[in-house]
């Protein structure tokens, strides 16, 4: 059978047939001739876009996937250089398009492996559902067909590295749930030869093994059972450290008891150990490599994560100003707590690059086809997606990360139920009280950590070779991580560059920020993303308050500036202060607050404050307004 045989009914009429393939190497196919497509490089543009088919593909994300942490200085061109030649070869059966700030690939009538495999391993799952093992059995071999080797065989390392896991974990399922229904029609003898080469590859899926013991109780051989269960503890305390999980321990225990429910009778449902699992997504994104300088943050947060005690909590809240590093430590610290989440690990941005914020219910609707849901189990109103979520995570260790929650509405529906998940969600605004969670709240770097993560960004010999300017740079970017990657990765893109020309071009530019900007990283945008959630009086307070001579100030400091009373101008400030755009203090004489911005917020502050100045409220009565507590 072709995978057009696979696909559905022919199309009629004058339309050509156009074959793609991912489920191995990549290869385009039209009416059955090969498309003769460049190298490496092409493939995985490609490969990048069928995955994100439908959907934005952002530029920054591309690059990523072509090169890793360091493009070249034509990325750009390159990319647009790739997609003209994909459009060429792959003519008009296939769309792509550019839609800002990425690209989309529509495959219209064209013939996906990758879709195709999806779609029969659903049917399959159906199948299992309704007790049709025979039809499982088949759905879940055409599906298995498909696959001509290891996927995505001739991509980059960056694009492997980070979607090859996924569409492996699909296969690994689909393996599984064909060796379920077999079992379950009583095909045990013809299963054993392929579970036991299974397990020899893949010794710490304990599904598999729990499998193969089941087929060998089965066949009679009660003994060799228990011996794979034995060597599978052995071999998850030597590698893990852990205890086999409920699944291989209920096989083992009913292997000892004899229970009648091991033995086949046709039309019953699988045994618990071999009971239909929902997939086990694993959608975290590549982790941080330039990550550095918030040690104890990081170990703060995967403690809270991994906590088992009745007062862990449920959720973990990473607040802070824009750029100062909430998403990578989110990251950075899932990937930590990732094993301590053996039931998978969910994934959203909740504010992406197009601008254009998930709404929980498209988020939910993704979680569910994830955790294996077919569209045709998943109820159409949103309060009853939101029950079978909490109910598909009731009883698993499942850790969700949500970047860019902003307020407890978008947040609570995508809660997990289960006291043995978590959630680890960045915001910038404080909503953690909202939903119980703890918070971890992000402050600038220090000048140890600066200079340790532009280090890790341009690398040990630059550093050394200039210690002077690399302090500078770091002081330059006040801490800022945001600011630190842009200055770094420029500097890695202009590799005949001494570190001296990012010191002279942050010093002597008309506005630092115009230097802190490369690609899709930019510092203003990021800040401007937080102004522009402000109301109107505290945007103009904000832009007054930069024109100050001094970045420190008082409440009475400014209420003298925007003649208001200090009450009405402390209730502004603490505006700024909950929305992250300003930093606090306390006199140490006094004890009195003293306000704070940033240098490259001061700087945006000044950029909105154009044509206007305080010359007639600075020293109108002697006295200064930023020197005293």
């Amino acid at each position: 059978m072709s995978y057009i045989d696979l696909a559905g009914p022919a199309h009629t009429g004058e339309s050509q047939t156009m074959e793609i393939f991912i489920l191995g190497s990549i290869e385009a196919r039209l009416n059955g001739e090969r498309i003769s497509l460049d190298g490496a490089k092409q493939k995985t543009v490609l490969a990048a876009l069928l995955l994100s088919r439908d959907h934005i593909l952002p530029d920054y994300r591309l690059s990523g996937l072509l090169w890793g942490e360091n493009p070249p200085a034509t990325a750009s061109s390159q990319i647009y250089t790739y997609v003209s030649r994909l459009r060429k070869y792959l003519g008009g059966e296939v769309s792509i398009v550019r839609k800002p700030p990425g690209y989309m690939m529509s495959i219209g009538r064209a013939v996906l492996d990758h879709e195709i495999f999806q779609r029969l391993a659903r049917a399959g799952q159906l199948d299992l559902k309704n007790r049709q093992f025979r039809s499982a059995s088949e759905h879940f071999r055409q599906a298995l067909s498909l696959w001509r080797g290891p996927a995505l065989a001739n991509v980059s390392e960056f694009l492997a590295e980070a979607e090859l896991p996924r569409l492996e974990e699909a296969r690994m399922t689909a393996i599984e749930d064909r060796v379920e229904a077999r079992l379950a029609l009583g095909e045990q003898l013809q299963v054993i030869p392929e579970l036991t080469g299974l397990v020899a590859e893949y010794p710490l899926r304990e599904r598999l093994r729990a499998q193969l013991m089941v087929a060998l109780y089965r066949a009679g051989r009660q003994a060799d059972a228990l011996t794979v269960f034995h060597a599978g503890r052995r071999l998850l305390a030597e590698e893990l450290g852990v205890d086999p999980g409920a699944t291989l321990t209920d096989t083992h225990l009913a292997i000892l008891a004899n229970a009648p429910a091991l033995d086949h009778t046709p039309g019953i449902e699988p045994v618990r150990g071999v009971e239909r699992h929902t997939l086990r997504p694993r959608l975290l994104p590549p982790n941080v490599i330039d990550f550095a300088g918030r040690a104890a943050e990081l170990s703060e947060v995967v403690a809270a994560l991994t906590a088992r005690d009745v007062a862990a909590p449920a959720a973990v809240e990473i607040s802070g100003m824009p750029g100062v590093g909430k998403s990578a430590l989110a990251l950075r610290a899932a990937h930590a707590a990732r094993d301590h989440f053996p039931d998978g690990q969910l994934y959203a941005d909740l504010a992406p690059a197009d601008g254009a914020p998930l709404a929980p219910g498209t988020v939910v609707l993704s979680f569910l086809r994830a955790l294996g849901m077919t569209d045709k189990e998943i109820p159409a109103e949103f309060g009853e997606r939101v029950r079978l979520y909490r109910t598909l995570t009731a009883d698993r260790r499942v850790l969700v990360v949500l970047d860019h929650a902003e307020n407890e509405a978008m947040l609570r529906p995508l809660l997990p139920s289960g006291q043995d998940c978590r959630t680890l969600f960045t915001a910038r605004r404080d909503v953690a009280s909202g939903v119980g969670a703890r918070t971890v709240r992000l402050e600038t770097l220090d000048d140890e950590g600066s200079l340790a993560m532009l280090t890790r960004i341009v690398g040990d010999e630059r550093v050394a070779a200039e210690p002077e300017a690399a302090q500078r740079i770091a002081a330059l970017c006040g801490g800022l991580p945001l600011a630190l990657r842009v200055a770094g990765t420029r500097l890695c893109t202009k590799p005949h560059w001494p570190l001296e020309t990012m010191v002279r071009r942050l010093e002597w530019s008309r506005s630092r920020l115009d230097v802190l900007r490369h690609g899709s990283l930019d510092v203003r945008t990021r800040i401007e993303s937080g102004f522009l959630e402000l109301d109107g009086q505290a945007r103009d307070t904000f832009a007054l308050l930069g024109l100050l001579d001094d970045p420190d100030f008082t409440a009475p400091a400014a209420s003298r500036v925007l003649s208001l009373s200090e009450a009405e101008s402390e209730e502004i400030l603490e505006t700024l202060l909950d929305a992250r755009m300003l930093q606090v203090s306390a006199c140490a004489k006094t004890g009195h607050f003293r306000y704070r911005f940033h240098e490259l917020f001061r700087l945006f502050a000044r950029e909105q404050a154009t044509g206007r100045t305080l010359d007639d409220i600075i020293g109108a009565d002697g006295e200064p307004l930023t020197a005293r507590c």
